[in-house]
């Protein structure tokens, strides 16, 4: 026995649950069932809710208000809605920096807020924390007309896009050279792409004119390319410019006009180098963002955009020659998000939020206590009214008179009513017979007059002009008839 070795057996043993190691593992006889994880409604809730919050968090959203309903705790409730969706929007009373004047039925806002569900009825919702209304003036009438036209003519089409360099060189920039945006593209790309070369185009991005000055910066840039090409001065890639950046920072619909004029539109979809367009702030949208081949949200966008190529390239090589680093500032990031989802826990635990919570189901509560209150008033009404005829039903004697009652008025009535028409129709009847006679042509023929007719076709004669000399006329009167021949006719009236 001492002289043994034990030999090692790699694979699957038969019949075995686990591969053995050793050729005295027998592995898992009975492995263990996969055991399966259900989760509660409130769990699964809490999950979605977490995600949310965590994924979207605060955003801005834009729309038209419906539905609005002002609780007597102060809270809010409306949906914010557009042509394709809605959206639930609460705004607790204790959001005391919000304009709640402007929160009004139809009208389109701006709204600031938290992603959130509400676990009571499974809905998801947007806590408001600021609202903005929404211009819809002449300026943003022309804007949308200008639009609609630009998209018709094909300004817009996505298959005329082109695509921007992945490692530009040198580019155009047209832009104010006092403006802010100017110092924030020149920050990110020092910091992100130094070799980068700009070529500036002052222009005026706002003011009477503006519109044509940026028009005519992006023509410049456009013929200094063609130049450099046809006199060889290029950089790497062959070319002058490898694209052109419109940019201004943000402002009113009034200062960011110039972006919106047509004149500004048409120079960008003719531009022969790409053109990318970063106007204003994130929610800012303008004429020259549709037409362009890129929209920024803001000018340290573009540039973040326009660097990314090379940005990333450098930073790949540092990730390489740094992988330790990596390993580090991806611990610090975990290590950041259990802190943040620990902070967010926290908040969700909260006395205010639980307590706004709590008060929002309260609303909830009460207005369907309410609709239960005022649906089994309706009930017992009806059941009492239906008692009162079951009651009324019950007792034959009284029915029994009342029906008696009915039938003696109802009897006496039909016997009056029978002699009174009987003597209706009896003093008909002698009148009609009185006047008959009256009206008979015997009394008529019995007080002297007669009737006068052509012997030939025994049509009556009324008029004596229309009788002619020598007609034979025959005359009826009271008793027997006279045969007789016309010898004149006249008017004997007059």
């Amino acid at each position: 026995m001492a002289g043994l070795k034990r030999k090692r057996v790699s694979g699957y043993l038969p019949g075995m649950g686990r591969p053995a190691k050793t050729q005295w593992d027998f592995g898992e006889l009975f492995p263990t069932e996969q055991i399966r994880k259900v989760l509660s409604v409130t769990e699964l809730t809490w999950q979605i809710r977490g995600l949310l919050e965590k994924q979207v968090g605060q955003v801005w959203v834009t729309g038209e208000v419906s539905n609005l309903r002002v609780q007597a705790s102060g809270h809010t409730y409306f949906t914010l809605k557009d042509a394709a969706a809605q959206l639930r929007c609460v705004l607790f009373r204790g959001e005391m920096q919000v304009d709640r004047a402007l929160v009004q039925e139809g009208q389109k806002l701006i709204v600031q807020g938290e992603v959130t569900v509400y676990e009571a009825r499974g809905e998801y919702q947007l806590r408001v924390t600021g609202v903005e209304l929404r211009g819809v003036g002449a300026l943003q009438a022309a804007f949308e007309k200008l639009k609609q036209k630009l998209k018709a003519e094909g300004l817009f089409a996505t298959e005329r896009k082109r695509p921007l360099p992945r490692y530009p060189q040198r580019i155009g920039l047209a832009t104010s050279p006092d403006g802010a945006a100017l110092r924030d593209v020149l920050h990110v790309v020092r910091r992100r792409h130094a070799a980068l070369e700009i070529v500036l185009a002052p222009c005026r991005v706002q003011g009477e004119g503006a519109g044509p000055e940026i028009a005519a910066a992006i023509r410049l840039l456009n013929a200094y390319h063609a130049s450099c090409s046809r006199s060889g001065e290029t950089d790497k890639n062959g070319t002058g410019l490898e694209l052109i950046l419109v940019t201004r920072g943000g402002g009113s619909l009034e200062d960011l006009w110039a972006f919106n004029e047509e004149v500004l539109a048409r120079a960008i979809f003719h531009s022969e180098l790409p053109v990318v367009s970063a106007v204003g702030h994130e929610i800012d949208f303008t004429i020259s963002d549709f037409v362009a081949d890129l929209r920024a949200a803001t000018p340290s966008a573009a540039a973040e955009l326009i660097t990314e190529g090379v940005f990333s390239s450098c930073q790949f090589v540092a990730e390489a020659e740094n992988r330790l680093a990596q390993l580090g500032r991806k611990q610090l990031a975990r290590m950041q998000d259990e802190l943040a989802d620990a902070r967010r826990r926290l908040a969700r635990e909260h006395p205010s939020r639980i307590l706004n919570d709590r008060l929002q189901r309260l609303d909830d509560l009460h207005a369907s206590l309410m609709r239960c209150l005022k649906r089994a008033a309706r009930q017992r009404r009806l059941s009492w009214r239906n008692l009162a005829e079951r009651l009324s039903r019950v007792r034959p004697s009284v029915l029994l008179k009342q029906r008696q009652e009915l039938f003696e008025q109802a009897r006496q009535r039909l016997r009056e009513q029978a002699h009174h028409r009987l003597k209706e129709v009896r003093n008909r009847v002698g009148t009609l017979e009185v006047q008959l006679r009256l009206l008979g042509p015997e009394q008529v023929l019995g007080r002297g007059y007669s009737i006068t007719m052509d012997a030939e076709t025994g049509h009556v004669l009324r008029e004596a002009e229309k009788i002619r000399a020598g007609q034979r006329l025959k005359t009826r009167l009271k008793s027997g008839s006279v045969t007789s021949r016309a010898e004149s006719t006249g008017d004997h009236t007059k």
